[in-house]
């Protein structure tokens, strides 16, 4: 059965500091690359052009599409496909309820979800240290998930963090614990 991982979380929650843990942890973690169509910051990203888009929706291998920041995030099928080649485990960032509902429903394997969380100020903090030079649209960002999440009190999560009591390698501890659990290769 094919694992993977779903970080859901406001910008700055820490999403790729966990990322990082994990894939120091274990060389089966590998950090998946969402297409993205547009400008600005490339690292970790594919990046892509409409045309290419276009092509994945013609083809119904778009798992799940955004629009932020002015750009287009995509998870599709053969990023995943292929993020799980040998056995691998992809760790994919969302930051809306809707791709985590999407992810789970239309790419069959088995997802550990878990809710990073930290505070708006702590996102306010941590953006410009990152490099971010849009941090008002991150803290925008930080408030439409938070308003997400709200609207989904139902959602359920293997693990939650708080990002700010928690460190990096505890977090990623307790996630690969998890995994291992649900693992038939465990």
């Amino acid at each position: 059965m094919r694992q993977g991982i779903l970080l859901y979380g406001p910008p700055a929650a820490g999403k790729d500091t966990i990322t990082a843990a994990l894939t120091e942890l274990d060389a089966r973690y590998v950090p998946f690359t969402r297409l993205k169509i547009g400008t600005g910051k490339t690292q970790g990203y594919r990046m892509g052009t409409p045309e290419q888009l276009a092509d994945l929706e013609a083809r119904g291998d778009v798992i799940y599409r955004n629009e932020r920041y002015d750009n287009i995030y995509v998870v599709d099928r053969p990023g995943l496909d292929q993020a799980m080649e040998g056995g691998t485990t992809p760790v994919v960032h969302l930051g809306q309820m809707e791709g985590m509902h999407q992810v789970t429903a239309l790419f069959p394997a088995q997802w550990v979800r878990v809710l990073l969380w930290c505070s708006k100020e702590t996102t306010a903090q941590r953006s410009p240290q990152r490099g971010d030079t849009d941090t008002a649209a991150r803290l925008a960002a930080w408030d439409a998930t938070q308003a997400d999440l709200a609207s989904h009190p139902r959602a359920q999560w293997e693990l939650r963090v708080d990002t700010e009591a928690m460190a990096p390698q505890e977090a990623a501890d307790r996630i690969d614990a998890i995994v291992r659990a649900s693992s038939p290769r465990s």
